[in-house]
């Protein structure tokens, strides 16, 4: 599939912001079974200096610096990327859980792809012993790894409740579990606390969800969304996208932006401003199928 994607973020400050730096995760780069022909960034106002690389993760970062006085600053994304479906697999098929975790142990590749990365607590994601063991029922002895992680996914989608304003992008992963209810982000967190806690590697992943209206129903502009979802490493199965949320095996309709171990490795936009009072962050996606 070969979408248009189109965001538009917009801070809106109560007082003018006199200087800002910024670090951009908005640009979306080809990965296994993506491909991106083209991608810009529109910021407004213009930095007095850019910046771009790829950090770690492979993820293309936009350094910018604002010194100009602004009461709004507006990023727009405009990229063109296909995405090609997963392959249909059997989950039953892959490896028996406790094979990867000994062989992730075992591992000395530290490349950014690398499961090692992806087993320990990280800034947003601790190891919390109740969530393990609410994800450890999905694992009996020698269970299938993907088999066990697609029906934690699916357990996640059943026993929690998909609430906006629940949460914010601060919830610890032990206070959404104990709410049992939050969005994208906190489910994706949950699902990674869990598996991490019994040694097995699982990464977080942004990105934009394309949705359908219903029959009938007229597409809004806008309405698509950014999302979060997981990558559950399944040594020889190699590594798979699971979305707890929607209970789903990541596909075609999944376009990645960024990987990281948690939110704070990928958040789409962070930084320092001097200004005082509050902001308000609005958002408008679009995820246009060009072809099929």
């Amino acid at each position: 599939m070969i979408y248009d994607v189109r965001q538009t973020t917009t801070y809106t400050y109560e007082t003018a912001v006199t200087r800002a730096r910024h670090v951009l995760r908005l640009l979306p780069v080809t990965r296994d079974r993506q491909r991106v022909t083209a991608a810009m960034l529109d910021i407004d106002p213009t930095p007095v200096s850019r910046r771009e690389a790829t950090d770690f993760f492979c993820n293309w970062t936009t350094v910018v610096e604002l010194e100009e006085p602004h009461e709004t600053l507006t990023v727009k994304l405009a990229a063109r990327v296909s995405v090609e479906a997963a392959a249909p697999t059997d989950p039953d098929a892959s490896p028996a859980w406790e094979s990867v975790r000994t062989q992730t142990y075992a591992s000395e590749d530290m490349g950014p792809a690398s499961p090692v990365h992806f087993i320990y607590s990280s800034r947003q994601v601790s190891l919390d012993p109740k969530i393990r063991d609410y994800a450890r029922e999905s694992f009996a002895p020698g269970r299938p790894v993907l088999a066990g992680a697609v029906e934690l996914m699916q357990r996640i989608k059943n026993d929690f409740t998909y609430e906006l304003g629940a949460t914010t992008v601060t919830t610890t992963p032990s206070m959404a579990f104990a709410l049992r209810r939050g969005v994208c982000q906190d489910f994706a967190h949950i699902m990674i606390a869990g598996l991490r806690g019994f040694g097995l590697p699982t990464a977080y992943v942004s990105g934009f969800l394309r949705t359908v209206p219903r029959a009938g129903a007229v597409r809004l502009a806008g309405a698509d969304a950014m999302h979060a979802w997981v990558m559950v490493w399944c040594g020889a199965a190699g590594w798979w996208g699971l979305d707890p949320t929607n209970a789903l095996i990541a596909s075609e309709d999944h376009v990645m932006l960024a990987i990281g171990r948690d939110y704070a490795d990928v958040a789409p936009i962070d930084g320092v401003v001097l200004a005082s009072g509050e902001q308000r962050l609005t958002t408008a996606v679009d995820v246009i199928p060009i072809k099929g």
